[in-house]
């Protein structure tokens, strides 16, 4: 008999546990109910922010160049479709197979949080007067987006599919390695050379609206990637025998090749020079934000030398923080419409 097969985790583990949704609600991951609790304080709703700064340049024949145009487009393709397969994962994948009712109800408000972004999104389209089927069929349509996506679906119908548990030592690497995709690939890297891009937007006085919503988003996906990752930490710390030498490797190929698709997106999302930005030095913070991603969950980092080459980023995506974005107190959040973004 195999040694390791006959393992489990314990009775109230965070994976394979006995489900109590009553008891001891935040008893155990304490750390998990401090980030609902976090998560709930920080609400806003996109049409909280006015937009029509963004109109009359959106409308105006000289307001943007239209490497400009594709950028916003482009985004708005890519992020409209990755947050609803984020919304998909968590609600029909992810929460069936966490057994930490702490966990669940961060899992829950991220769902909605994942359904705020997609109104974001379409509230943008809308007050621009954008052609919704352009935007929305990208990901079917536009090679860089279609390539993310596919790249994506395998990890997250392994835990969509009704027929997966979790329970055996294959199985739960399945669904390790399925949230390790999610939270540090497709939130945690392939996301950030579309905030990078709006961002510089709004550093340049331009598309000021989308650039404060995307901030509000960019927020929300510091903290799940915060949890996605205390949630991957737990399991290993639970279940060691799922961190293998062999596994690791696995995960360092596969940030290897995400990264590989990011920066084509970079390539495609800017052929020239624009915002001050380009894709060649995309291709550096892509790998420094993978040797972030790596150092969160235990792997050396892929690219030693690699450096941050966005200091200006440094107030809305400073990475350094966040290790400690939780340790503020939760009575400093405050609801959406009361923040001051500097």
């Amino acid at each position: 008999m195999n040694p390791i097969a006959s393992l489990s985790a314990t009775p109230d583990g965070i994976i394979n546990g006995t489900l109590n949704e009553t008891a001891g609600v935040h008893a155990r991951y304490r750390w998990a109910w401090e980030k609902y609790l976090a998560a709930c304080a920080n609400h806003w709703m996109p049409q909280e922010i006015n937009m029509s700064a963004d109109i009359e340049l959106w409308r105006s024949p000289h307001g943007l160049t239209e490497d400009e145009r594709r950028i916003i487009k482009r985004n708005l393709g890519f992020f409209s479709t990755a947050d609803s397969l984020a919304a998909n994962n968590i609600v029909l994948g992810t929460y069936r197979h966490i057994t930490s009712a702490e966990c669940r109800r961060y899992l829950l408000r991220q769902a909605f949080e994942e359904a705020l972004h997609t109104h974001a999104y379409q509230y943008i389209v809308e007050s621009l007067g954008l052609d919704e089927g352009e935007i929305f069929n990208m990901y079917h349509e536009v090679p860089s987006i279609h390539d993310k996506a596919a790249f994506l679906l395998p990890h997250i119908e392994t835990l969509t599919d009704p027929a997966f548990r979790t329970g055996t030592p294959d199985r739960d690497q399945r669904l390790l390695r399925s949230l390790i995709v999610f939270a540090c690939i497709m939130e945690g890297l392939f996301f950030y050379v579309g905030f990078v891009q709006i961002l510089a937007f709004g550093r340049r006085n331009k598309m000021v609206g989308a650039a404060e919503q995307y901030q509000y988003i960019l927020r929300d996906e510091s903290m799940h990637l915060n949890f996605g990752v205390d949630l991957i930490n737990q399991i290993k710390l639970e279940n060691p025998w799922l961190w293998t030498a062999a596994f690791r490797e696995e995960i360092r190929d596969l940030i290897h090749q995400a990264l590989d698709l990011e920066y084509r997106y970079a390539v495609d999302t800017m052929p020239r020079g624009v915002l001050g930005l380009n894709a060649a030095v995309f291709s550096e913070y892509l790998r420094y934000i993978a040797n972030r991603r790596c150092a969160q969950i235990g792997l050396h980092p892929l690219y030693p030398s690699a450096s941050n080459p966005f200091p200006w980023m440094s107030e809305a995506i400073d990475l350094k923080k966040e290790k400690n974005f939780f340790e503020t107190r939760v009575t400093e959040y405050q609801a959406g419409g009361a923040l001051n973004w500097e």
